[in-house]
């Protein structure tokens, strides 16, 4: 069944609405992913454009997926505060112009920038999405409406290097980086959709400027091995002074942009943590795929016709993980996601080594899988365990951390992927869905 929020009176639905918002808000999520996997495939002829080494212009990646996981709580917290629909409207405009003056930087530096405002804007889909989807329906029709959002997000994005071949063989790369701005289109589907209630209290500036240079600092740290010594000392300094910086802002303010209802949640968490292995492997795939293929003599858009098959799975998933989510909750669908993530990735590794494209296509397959199920589950998981005045802060914090997983895949793929080869990037990954479910065998245990 659907559910009106208390907070929200002016949000009753029909139930078959969950379909049409979770589907849109998926879109919008997916366009957001697929500024990362559509640009992936233009690094080759962007880098010689203007004028910078293979390694430079693979920041145009790093720092928007930097820029998309440190923003994420803030926009969390705001949507608290304010709801949902001021913060999403902002977010996109920022993503579109971000967009937009990629799509004609006439310098590298400019491109950069303009990545950092896209990554800042983009970062607004995967919470207050979420948001939108726990507090507008609840039981059942909450499960099913996770799966879709998860579901068409993995799928748009797993066609970005086949959308992102064909566009750029046409437009040439810039017009690759103008995909995003097809989001706006989808806003005014979703305008009623967009509540606007919330507590009406200030935002926390200091709390949130602190959170956001820590989560910068373990993201920079993350991408040091591709990034250099300077990026991790810049990364290890923001860390090592900013978590104490940040406990000493939750002790001042209980209550303030981080609540220490949310830091001191073990379901939060926990779930958090493990769900993170998810997204690193997934992100791992999607930059490890096409670089496998690439370099023996793939053209883009046939990389993206080898991952049709991951997109199709991706869209039936939520046939699947809805019902499982009701059957054997948000905790052990976790841990079957992180199970499925690691076995995954000793596919690919495997398919890597042997530079078989229907291994790797077998391995991209569950991955999308485990993605469609780990994203829903860690959004159930946190929405069931906080009072509602802190659920938008509390999703954006897990997905700070789902996507700083993200980060750290594609980091290992990047750094290890030169030195051990690209098989032995992924032997590394898949460890850590393992690390994962230690992290969450208490909540396992209490389920």
């Amino acid at each position: 069944m659907t559910s009106t929020s208390a907070a929200h009176p002016d949000t009753a639905v029909p139930a078959d609405d969950s379909r049409r918002v979770a589907t849109l808000l998926g879109l919008l999520f997916g366009l957001a992913g697929m500024g990362s996997s559509s640009a992936a495939v233009t690094l080759p002829l962007l880098g010689p454009d203007l004028g910078v080494g293979p390694g430079l212009a693979a920041w145009t990646i790093s720092l928007y997926v930097l820029m998309l996981a440190v923003t994420t709580a803030l926009y969390g917290r705001i949507s608290d505060l304010v709801g949902v629909r001021a913060p999403l409207l902002a977010g996109l405009v920022l993503m579109s112009v971000g967009a937009l003056v990629a799509a004609v930087a006439p310098t590298f530096e400019v491109l950069l920038g303009a990545r950092v405002v896209q990554g800042a804007g983009a970062a607004a889909v995967p919470t207050l999405g979420v948001a939108i989807l726990s507090a507008r329906y609840d039981g059942s029709v909450r499960g099913l409406a996770f799966g879709r959002l998860a579901g068409t997000a993995a799928a748009v994005s797993c066609l970005g290097p086949l959308v992102g071949g064909l566009v750029e063989s046409v437009g040439g790369w810039r017009a690759v980086m103008a995909l995003p701005v097809l989001g706006a289109l989808v806003v005014p589907f979703l305008w009623n959709a967009l509540h606007t209630g919330g507590s009406g209290a200030r935002l926390d500036v200091v709390g949130a400027v602190l959170v956001a240079l820590t989560a910068s600092g373990v993201v920079l740290l993350v991408q040091s091995p591709s990034a250099g010594l300077v990026v991790a000392g810049i990364g290890a300094v923001l860390l090592v002074a900013g978590v104490p910086a940040v406990r000493a802002s939750v002790r001042r303010r209980p209550d303030g942009f981080l609540p220490v209802e949310v830091v001191r949640n073990p379901v939060v968490i926990r779930s958090a943590v493990a769900a993170a292995a998810v997204p690193a492997s997934w992100f791992a795939m999607l930059i490890a795929m096409p670089a496998v293929l690439l370099s023996h003599g793939w053209e883009a858009w046939q990389v993206g016709l080898a991952m049709v098959p991951s997109a199709l799975v991706a869209l039936l998933v939520p046939q699947v993980t809805g019902p499982l989510l009701d059957r054997i909750g948000p905790a052990r669908a976790l841990a079957i996601a992180g199970v499925v993530a690691s076995s995954a990735l000793l596919v690919a590794a495997l398919g890597a080594f042997l530079v078989s494209a229907a291994v790797l296509v077998v391995a991209i397959v569950f991955v999308t899988f485990a993605f469609g199920l780990g994203q829903p589950a860690l959004s159930a998981a946190v929405g069931d365990a906080v009072h509602e005045e802190v659920r938008g802060v509390s999703l954006g914090v897990s997905t700070l951390l789902f996507l700083v997983g993200g980060s750290i895949g594609s980091a290992v793929v990047a750094g290890l992927g030169g030195t051990v080869g690209m098989s032995g990037a992924l032997l590394v990954l898949a460890v850590l869905p393992l690390l994962g479910l230690l992290v969450l065998a208490p909540t396992l245990r209490r389920a």
